[in-house]
């Protein structure tokens, strides 16, 4: 059993042609994840949300949120078809996920948080996105402009 363990070492081995040091750290920056989140995906989480949570909205965004049990939060994203075809739901949907990684230490732990996508926000940009989503933070008292950990 201890032979099959793979080592950082014996994974490397087969990067002759690459530097030990580049290839690893090439491979770690491949993955970007959240690191106090997770997603919401089952449809009775979002539900629960809907109904006992609380909602602000702004111009793109609507965002529910409600307290969890867990430590961490959970976002989850709803993009409806009156918004547009799947290309737009989805890179919408990357949007907002990639502005809540990189503000994920701004946002307090221990919430169901659920981000309602509005047809206004068709043709928003990267910044627009990320406004919304820090604005309704802050609307909702979870962002913090000081960087916290869970």
């Amino acid at each position: 059993m201890d032979e099959e363990k793979l080592t950082v070492e014996s994974f490397l081995d087969g990067f002759a042609a690459v530097s030990a040091g580049y290839a690893f750290s090439s491979i770690l920056n491949r993955k970007r994840i959240m690191l106090y989140s997770e997603s919401l995906k089952k449809n009775k989480d979002f539900q629960i949300v809907y109904r006992k949570g609380k909602s602000y909205a702004n111009r793109f965004l609507v965002m529910y949120i409600k307290k969890n049990d867990m430590g961490k939060n959970r976002l989850g994203i709803s993009v409806s078809k009156k918004v547009g075809n799947s290309i737009v739901r989805h890179r919408l949907t990357r949007l907002i996920r990639e502005s809540y990684r990189l503000q994920e230490e701004h946002f307090l732990c221990g919430y169901d948080i659920v981000a309602v996508v509005r047809v206004n926000a068709k043709n928003s940009t990267f910044a627009d996105m990320k406004s919304a989503l820090i604005h309704l933070g802050k609307l909702h008292k979870i962002y913090i402009s000081e960087k916290e950990d869970c």
